[in-house]
């Protein structure tokens, strides 16, 4: 066996060892009690699930602990528009974050900025801006969009 098909084989090995720890997801004793505590409900049926859901699960379980009444509340609020959608508004809402994702930082960051800013306007100041975008065209919106873009990126 040359010393590259070693290499190969040892490469093949690791990749399997590091799929197979990640594929044990984690044990319902090796959650916290709080977590445990929280997830009871899942506590029959834990076994059974995915092992990377497994983990999703405990990381939201974790960040949810972590969070205080108001972010609990926002994130209650936001789970329910969730649940209201159909799966085509899942599928657009999860594609506009993954678009979001592929900004770059300053990008990203502006985007943010302006939306706080919108957030903060009266409801009345809300509403009406969001009926003039309504009644753009696609070529009048993608000129806003080219115009937000060359003032990001002036020096």
């Amino acid at each position: 066996m040359t010393r590259a098909s070693r290499f190969v084989g040892l490469c093949v090995v690791l990749v399997a060892c590091a799929a197979a720890a990640n594929a044990q997801g984690v044990a319902w004793d090796d959650l916290s009690d709080a977590q445990r505590q929280l997830l009871s409900s899942q506590r029959d049926h834990w076994s059974e699930l995915e092992p990377a859901r497994q983990e999703q699960i405990a990381r939201g379980a974790e960040r949810w602990l972590e969070m205080n009444g108001s972010d609990r509340a926002a994130a209650r609020d936001r789970f329910q528009v969730w649940q209201g959608m159909t799966d085509e508004q899942r599928a657009a809402a999860r594609e506009r974050y993954q678009e979001f994702r592929r900004l770059p930082p300053g990008e990203r960051e502006q985007l943010l900025d302006t939306y706080r800013r919108y957030r903060m306007l009266p409801p009345e100041r809300r509403i009406e801006l969001r009926e003039r975008f309504r009644q753009l065209t696609p070529d009048q919106r993608r000129v806003l969009r080219d115009q937000r873009l060359r003032r990001l990126n002036r020096p």
